[in-house]
């Protein structure tokens, strides 16, 4: 057994430092519904600044984001375009559906990364009564079920290119924005600049505890403050919790890359490991998949077993084997090192 655990399973396991602490009890807060909140509009205006957007609201979750941007791009029987892999078909219990009546076409881009030609060949005739009406594109930068993939700008630049001309919208599921704008070096601006609406997550790698904003233009964010008012999205004093995501921008972007450092140690270290199989060049962020391929072990009794000693892991949805390790700031290098020991000693058990 660890010393102490090392949480593995999501990067949504991290808990507010000090300073982050400090920075919520000190906060200035208001009724953000009637935008007297002071902590949540300075929110509101550092991310309409980093993102490049008009307007943005502040909103419990990003699945809430999500939900609601359809429901505003959307209208009953239209359709979306969205990788196989994507949060909003896999992750939000169909929410899609329940929420907008609305159907989704998937793709099948590689490590959840779709092209201009095939958002093409996937838009509906116009002028059919009977097919569904190509309505939106959704894209998601990172892509979680696609390891951690970053977009590339120009395939992005592409696929918003085919959309506008056919009169789509384009959205994007930010919820790991930050890390793919670290990679890639390229400025979260810029990958706003392709699409309609998107969000950015403040409780993944940016450490925070709650909260994810919509940003998009005046007319969109109006219609998504309607939307989290029917979702049930409202808050008051909320700056207690904006706080946290003002301090997480500030303090937790850059850092970043050192969760990309350790995710890439941990993939080359379990690739090394009897039994286990992982291919290293295709994690490019924080998140690292990997499949136990020693006979007559499941993903569950791994993860269970490396549990038993101190490191937490999940199993990946849909399969028996694939399992899903994710860095964050809450987890060092020696802590990298310390839970190749244990997965080493399980496969070796």
């Amino acid at each position: 057994m660890q010393n102490r655990f090392i949480d593995l399973y999501s990067d949504t396991k991290t808990k507010p430092s000090p300073g982050m602490r400090k920075a919520m009890a000190e906060a200035e807060v208001g009724d953000e519904q009637k935008y007297e909140d002071p902590t949540v509009n300075r929110l509101r205006e550092r991310i309409c600044e980093l993102l490049g957007k008009e307007d943005a609201v502040f909103m419990p979750s990003g699945t809430m984001c999500n939900q609601a941007a359809i429901r505003v791009h959307c209208r009953l029987g239209d359709e979306v375009i969205a990788d196989k892999t994507a949060h909003i078909i896999n992750a939000e219990t169909g929410g899609t559906a329940a929420n907008s009546g609305v159907m989704i076409r998937m793709l099948d881009g590689p490590n959840g990364v779709f092209t201009a030609d095939q958002v093409k060949a996937a838009l509906r005739d116009p002028n059919s009564r009977n097919a569904p009406r190509s309505r939106l594109v959704s894209v998601e930068n990172t892509s979680n079920g696609g390891f951690g993939t970053v977009w590339p700008l120009a395939t992005l630049q592409g696929v918003s290119k085919v959309a506008h001309e056919a009169g789509l919208a384009v959205h994007m599921d930010g919820a790991r924005l930050c890390n793919a704008a670290v990679k890639s070096g390229t400025k979260a601006k810029d990958y706003a600049a392709c699409v309609d609406s998107l969000w950015l997550d403040y409780t993944k790698g940016l450490g925070a505890p709650v909260g994810a904003s919509l940003a998009g233009s005046k007319d969109f964010i109006k219609e998504a403050w309607r939307q989290k008012q029917m979702l049930g999205g409202s808050m008051r004093q909320s700056g207690v919790i904006a706080a946290a995501a003002l301090y997480a921008l500030e303090h937790n972007w850059n850092r970043l890359a050192e969760d990309h450092d350790n995710a890439h140690r941990l993939a080359a270290g379990i690739a090394n490991i009897k039994g286990l199989e992982c291919e290293v060049d295709r994690m490019q962020t924080n998140l690292v998949f990997f499949d136990v391929k020693k006979p007559g072990m499941t993903g569950a009794q791994f993860v269970a077993a490396c549990n038993e000693r101190g490191v937490g892991m999940g199993t990946s949805a849909g399969s028996t084997t694939r399992i899903r390790a994710v860095t964050h700031l809450d987890v060092n290098r020696a802590d990298i090192d310390a839970a190749l020991k244990v997965i080493n000693d399980v496969m070796a058990a």
